[in-house]
């Protein structure tokens, strides 16, 4: 931390001291104030009226004498704690420091009454002073003292309760972070690993072709290792990578690969999960399109209503096999922990059979759109 910094939280930390002042001062004021009310409409209902200022007056003598004793029952409430276990010994702490609690506020309070009676041309010694308000107050003053003690007790506990709920809230979140990275490491070299195995085949039929599809890998390599912090990225920029994914794989089908894209303009904004597009295309290329000696058709289709946003890929090979749950592979397999993760119970993925033959795969997520006007641009050149 430089100097800077340093002098900017010591100010805050002042700032903060100085609001906690001014509330306490303010609360302690306000309970004067109601006591005086009531001293003021209470006297007045039993023939002795009393002013409003003096009313104000002795009560707010009152309370601030309370208040500047609460500044060391506090910090002795916040040591001494009942727990579960230590409740024995706090009790036998907090009874004594009350009874000293009320001795003290009443020789302070002596002596302030004593200088108001005087102020008000009705002067009595500090005896009288000091017994009236043991007649009026000892019990009260323990009462005051124990307000004070169970106060600081359920402001600690709130403290502690809400530091509780925030580190948990903290961890949850460390822990999905975690879950997430270890699905998108599981994730790429799952589609290395097959796009290696692509390349090492057509080494044998067109080096040339070979070499195309290795430059193209280089380039989505860099990306995802550039990407590997990003959860969620603009789906203008999966896009992006899914092009060059397909460049690679059209080097490798030729003229076997047919890609249809229907990409809604009101979409390309929206916030998808990192690399969730590429699992679903490779799972259509290599379990609907690469077995079978025809054109292989590929479509991916983007579309949004008010609160969703719905990516689907299709593709014209053999669809569902009768029987089968649709879990898919490792890919498939990672694109449902991956949306359990962001989403929870607000996503969906759906896989089933086209209407015109071929597997259908559907994913519903929240439609969320970025805030920045500057898209990061994934490739250059």
């Amino acid at each position: 931390m430089d100097k800077g910094d340093g002098k900017e939280h010591s100010g805050s930390v002042v700032a903060r001291s100085w609001v906690r002042w001014v509330q306490a001062a303010g609360l302690w004021t306000l309970i004067g104030l109601a006591f005086a009310s009531q001293l003021f409409v209470t006297s007045a209902k039993l023939g002795q009226p009393v002013s409003w200022g003096r009313a104000v007056s002795w009560s707010l003598a009152d309370w601030y004498v309370y208040a500047a004793l609460a500044l060391f029952a506090a910090p002795l409430a916040q040591r001494i704690r009942f727990t579960s276990g230590g409740w024995p010994k706090a009790l036998a702490a907090h009874f004594p420091a009350s009874l000293i609690f009320s001795l003290l506020y009443m020789t302070l309070r002596a002596f302030v009454g004593q200088a108001q009676a005087s102020f008000a041309r009705q002067p009595i010694s500090y005896q009288q002073a000091f017994e009236l308000l043991l007649t009026k107050t000892f019990l009260f003053n323990v009462l005051v003292y124990w307000v004070v003690v169970i106060s600081v007790h359920a402001m600690a506990y709130y403290r502690e309760s809400v530091e509780r709920e925030r580190h948990a809230s903290e961890l949850e979140r460390r822990l999905v972070v975690a879950r997430l990275k270890a699905l998108q490491m599981q994730l790429n070299p799952h589609f290395l690993f097959n796009t290696l195995h692509a390349i090492s085949a057509l080494m044998h039929q067109n080096v040339e072709a070979a070499d195309r599809m290795i430059a193209r890998l280089s380039e989505l390599l860099r990306y995802a290792l550039e990407s590997t912090d990003e959860q969620v990225v603009p789906l203008r920029q999966e896009i992006e990578f899914l092009d060059r994914y397909l460049e690679i794989e059209r080097v490798r089908f030729g003229k076997r690969l047919e890609v249809v894209k229907q990409i809604a303009p009101e979409t390309l904004d929206s916030l998808v999960p990192n690399l969730i597009l590429q699992p679903l295309v490779e799972n259509a290329i290599q379990h609907g399109i690469a077995p079978h000696a025809r054109v292989g058709r590929l479509e991916i289709i983007t579309n949004a209503s008010a609160h969703t946003l719905v990516l689907e890929v299709r593709d014209n090979g053999s669809g569902l096999v009768p029987g089968s749950l649709g879990e898919g592979g490792i890919g498939l397999a990672n694109t449902r922990s991956r949306l359990r993760e962001l989403y929870g119970e607000s996503q969906t993925i759906e896989l089933k059979n086209g209407a015109q033959g071929g597997l259908c795969v559907i994913v519903s997520i929240p439609l969320r759109r970025t805030t920045s006007k500057t898209m990061k641009q994934s490739f250059s050149g």
